[in-house]
């Protein structure tokens, strides 16, 4: 599948800024089953330099400085993404018990990498609320993808979709409270499960494409990557409750949201400030 993804994020400010610093993540990644044939950054106004990077997960960094006063400034990430990700057969069979094991006893390579995954994060601290509800799902010697996939179908089904219900900075305790929240609240607690059962879980951050029962689309999205000793990882999307598929375009990953922002910054001046982000994924022809 061919996609076209436009993120365009606009901030207005209530009075000029003199000068500001800005990192984006608006670059996909090219992996397994996704070839990036096309990518873009725009900036206006005009930036004083634009620096590209790979930081620590490998994500496809931009920074840029602006040195003139202003007092809007528009970022355009545009790519154009062909998607060919397979569900690979057979599905991995290991129990959730032994898949911890050899994430703790760094039995290979791929479990040593997946180990810094398993711990408290700056947006994701395990806590009993966390403990309890993993604790359901989590039996015995229950195979660890239908584990995962049942905790995905649970906070599909428990957690309810309401954009502008929280903010990032919302405490994973009110959203467990609540039961409301957007895709990144839903990545973050089952991160937190996953992670309370010393399972390796990483935060990515995706675009997905538009349906009639998706949620999440035209916008930012996040799914939850968890990793399968001798398998590696595969990505469950409890937004959405699915095992994810070419409908997905994956742009970064890292620990939380925190690692993976799509546009994060500083700036002198401004005074209060208006966002507006737009984002727009559409199937596009060969």
């Amino acid at each position: 599948m061919l996609f076209q993804v436009t993120h365009t994020t606009r901030y207005s400010y209530q009075t000029p800024v003199s000068h500001s610093l800005t990192e984006v993540r608006l670059t996909p990644r090219g992996l397994d089953g996704q070839y990036v044939r096309q990518t873009e950054i725009r900036v206006q106004p005009q930036p004083a330099f634009m620096h590209h990077r790979k930081d620590y997960y490998g994500n496809d960094v931009t920074s840029f400085e602006l040195v003139e006063r202003h007092d809007q400034l528009e970022v355009m990430g545009e790519s154009i993404v062909d998607v060919q990700r397979e569900i690979s057969e057979p599905l991995p069979s290991i129990s959730w018990e032994e898949a911890r094991q050899r994430i703790a006893a760094g039995s290979d390579a791929g479990c040593v990498e997946a180990s810094e995954f398993i711990y408290n994060s700056p947006y994701v601290t395990i806590t009993s609320q966390l403990d309890e509800y993993a604790r359901k799902t989590f039996l015995g010697d229950r195979p660890l993808l239908e584990a995962v996939q049942d905790l995905t179908h649970r906070i599909h089904a428990e957690f309810k979709y309401r954009p502008q219900s929280t903010s990032i900075d919302m405490p994973l305790g009110d959203v467990m409270r609540n039961r409301r929240g957007v895709c990144q609240d839903f990545a973050h607690v089952m991160i937190g499960a996953l992670r309370s059962r010393r399972l390796a879980a990483r935060y990515v951050s995706v675009y997905v494409r538009p349906g009639p029962k998706v949620q999440g689309a035209q916008a930012s999205h996040a799914w939850v990557s968890v990793f399968f000793p001798g398998n590696g990882w595969l990505s469950f999307d409890p937004t959405n409750d699915l095992l994810v598929s070419d409908s997905h375009v994956t742009l970064a990953w890292g620990r939380d949201y925190g690692d993976v922002t799509p546009v994060k910054g500083i700036s002198l001046g401004g005074g209060g400030q208006t966002v507006r982000v737009e984002v727009y994924v559409r199937p596009v022809e060969n």
